[in-house]
């Protein structure tokens, strides 16, 4: 509703003042109630906002300039940058601050939920798509010398599909260290690197296929398998000893 007052409003008066207004709804509305949903459904207490709101600003900055600049690099040392390279550099620079915050939150408090991490990597990676998205519809409207209409189909393609790209993604391998965190083995070990790897693979795919079937398809996978998670997750947080019957305060 406040994106389609902003774009009205920006169409009506044509001031250019109310482009990064655009902007910012149109990255962050969808993300950001996915990220509401995940909170929702991960068990019987929750994260503490403020954790959330270092994952999604921190780790959407810091993974955006980190990626950035290794990609930059990268692509300067190599001349080109395959796909998978991009995937695997973008999949690593979001969990610098989750994994941050993990060890974080274990001094503090002792929390090493699985559920836990999913939603804070959710966070961290709907920061991520935000600021990405941010930076497409912008682009779109230089290049676009201006073209409204690019933008919003930008940021409506972008924003509509984060929950099945980078939310989903990070959210997945953040859930999967949390969950060898809790209960260390060698079967969870496994679980995390074949998780962190589906994640880049999902990733690499996403942005070497086009066309709408691919990304339907690639949309069910990740939606689903993190779907499953969060019910796998919440299963343990209702068994597991270190989910207290109430929310824990920020």
């Amino acid at each position: 509703m406040l994106y389609v007052i902003v774009l009205r409003t920006l169409v009506r008066t044509q001031n250019p003042n109310f482009i990064p207004s655009l902007l910012l709804l149109g990255a962050t509305v969808v993300p950001l109630a996915f990220l509401t949903f995940a909170q929702a459904r991960t068990g019987r207490w929750q994260v503490p906002a403020s954790a959330l709101v270092v994952a999604a600003f921190f780790g959407g900055v810091i993974g955006v300039v980190v990626a950035g600049t290794l990609e930059y690099d990268a692509l300067r040392g190599l001349g080109a940058l395959p796909m998978v390279f991009v995937a695997l550099i973008e999949e690593s620079a979001k969990m610098i601050v989750p994994v941050v915050l993990l060890f974080t939150l274990l001094a503090r408090r002792g929390r090493r939920l699985p559920s836990d991490g999913l939603v804070i990597g959710v966070a961290s990676g709907m920061g991520f798509a935000a600021l990405e998205t941010m930076g497409y519809g912008f682009t779109a409207l230089l290049s676009s010398q201006g073209n409204i209409g690019a933008v919003q189909e930008t940021l409506f393609v972008r924003g509509l599909t984060a929950p099945a790209g980078h939310t989903a993604w990070t959210g997945l391998t953040c859930g999967a260290l949390w969950a060898l965190v809790a209960t260390p083995s060698g079967k969870k070990l496994l679980a995390f690197l074949a998780t962190f790897v589906g994640a880049v693979a999902m990733h690499t795919a996403w942005d070497s296929f086009g066309g709408a079937v691919a990304f339907v398809v690639l949309a069910i996978l990740s939606l689903g398998w993190l779907f499953l998670a969060l019910h796998r997750y919440r299963a343990f947080a209702e068994h597991s000893a270190w989910a207290p019957r109430e929310p824990l305060p920020a």
